[in-house]
């Protein structure tokens, strides 16, 4: 374990204000309630301790809250513009072909009409490919099931999203 002495990212956030540090917390995840959680257990020894604290709190999200958490990601192949986190988790995507883009297009919009929202996949290292899989798998998952799922993933995401905002050397 590192402490956060030797984290300037994990140092920097402990002594963030509320807001800024809520502010932060907001581009990890979009959920009020998650931030709340983990704005409460501040400050952080170690990175470990960040990625302990998300684990918990995303167990403990309604679906209201994993609504909300959702609502913070791009559909899977169209990150948002001047979004580098959604561009770099899915630059499986990037080099995909027309018809792999045209084909998640659709499944896309065929999950947010099954589930009422956006799929939802760590998308770190996967390819274009593996994207479109998982999705043709998942469509058929009942809602419970999805949703339990989608609690995963966004755990995931956050983990990774926590963990490289604890390590960075610059100001997120």
């Amino acid at each position: 374990m590192t402490s956060s002495s030797s984290l300037p990212g994990l140092a920097r956030f402990n002594a963030l204000d509320e807001r800024a540090a809520t502010t932060l917390l907001r581009e990890a995840c979009a959920s009020a309630e998650w931030g709340r959680r983990l704005l409460a257990a501040r400050p952080y020894a170690t990175t470990d301790d960040l990625v302990r604290a998300n684990d918990a709190a995303m167990a403990e999200l309604n679906v209201a809250d994993l609504q909300e958490a959702m609502s913070g990601h791009p559909p899977i192949g169209r990150p948002r513009p001047g979004d580098p986190a959604s561009a770099r988790e899915q630059r499986g995507m990037a080099g995909a072909s027309d018809e792999l883009k045209a084909e998640m297009l659709e499944l896309n919009l065929a999950y947010q009409e099954r589930f009422g929202h956006v799929f939802l996949i760590c998308a770190t290292g996967l390819t274009g490919e593996q994207m479109r899989d998982a999705v043709r798998e998942r469509i058929g998952n009942s809602p419970d099931r999805e949703r339990e799922i989608v609690r995963t993933e966004l755990g995931r995401i956050n983990r990774i999203r926590l963990t490289r905002l604890a390590e960075e050397d610059a100001p997120a």
